[in-house]
């Protein structure tokens, strides 16, 4: 038993400093209730803290649309043992932040996460070519507190109107992602009680699931298991494989589910178990909504 919500405020880690993407992503995800951001500055010290029960519930960045999965997100999550409870999107919005009363000519060197970067390559490309220096970091909010501390003129950072605002920094440039249509999907993972116990996870339509499971060495079976889910009418909206460590040229295979039907969402399940080995139902939660398209992060 995980213990009661400490002044009924909920803990909620997230990779990355004050004024992340993930910070706004829980804002988004819980509304109205009352939350304490715990920033973790890699996603590794995000699920220690989630595995020690240092903190209620964690939101992570699982995929990008432009960027695709996070890969190591997956792993995470599978030798965690916890569980997702809930599904966020959000459009990401990414700014040009420097310290104030500079223009883009100034700026030598920009900072940012290397998702945040891969986001923005048009506008970086630009600034390659006339010098400028793209310098991954751990965190898009922590680049700019970074250079509001070292009082670092010259060098900009990509990040959130947020992370402009808490730190005293200018946005040079708004919107400087490649893609407009800039969505990532965060994931709630939690295994406290108190917090499955809110309304808006309790009273969830389960109707997706994120399912892990590795295969026999043999011939056709991953069409198998395809068209076992197919015949079941669950719509595969994701598939991602990663190597076994230590076992050459076999693979976990990490999928989502999205179904009208939870009961025969479990047949499914029990269709495809002796087709798969060390099958894992990573989460069983509501389909998130994207938001519409002309919602930003800075009407948050």
């Amino acid at each position: 038993m995980t213990p009661p919500l400490k002044q009924n405020i909920i803990s909620v880690a997230i990779q990355g400093g004050f004024g992340a993407f993930h910070e706004l992503a829980a804002k988004d995800f819980f509304g109205n209730i009352p939350i304490e951001i715990v920033p973790c500055e890699t996603f590794a010290d995000e699920f220690n803290a989630l595995h020690d029960k240092k903190v209620d519930c964690g939101i992570v960045a699982m995929e990008n649309s432009v960027a695709g999965s996070i890969l190591q997100n997956l792993t995470l999550l599978r030798e965690s043992g916890l569980t997702i409870m809930g599904e966020q999107y959000l459009r990401v919005v990414q700014n040009l932040i420097a310290l104030p009363g500079q223009t883009i000519a100034d700026i030598k060197e920009i900072h940012s996460h290397p998702i945040a970067i891969q986001q923005c390559a048009v506008f970086l490309n630009e600034l390659r070519r006339k010098g400028v220096k793209i310098i991954d970091s751990v965190d898009t909010a922590l680049s700019v507190k970074w250079i509001r501390e070292e009082n670092l003129m010259g060098i900009g950072a990509l990040g959130s109107e947020l992370a402009a605002q808490m730190y005293d920094m200018e946005i040079l440039k708004r919107e400087v992602e490649t893609n407009k249509r800039n969505f990532t999907r965060f994931q709630l993972i939690t295994e406290s009680d108190a917090v499955k116990e809110l309304e808006q996870i309790a009273n969830q339509t389960i109707n997706k699931a994120t399912l892990c499971f590795s295969l026999h060495h043999e011939e056709g079976r991953l069409s198998q298991v395809l068209s076992v889910l197919s015949f079941y009418k669950m719509n595969l909206t994701k598939i991602q494989s990663l190597p076994i460590v230590g076992v050459e040229w076999e693979y976990f295979f990490y999928i989502d589910l999205v179904f009208p039907d939870y009961a025969r969402y479990q047949q499914a399940l029990d269709a495809i178990r002796p087709l798969t080995e060390q099958l894992q139902i990573l989460g069983e939660y509501q389909n998130g909504q994207r938001p519409p398209e002309n919602k930003t992060i800075e009407e948050n």
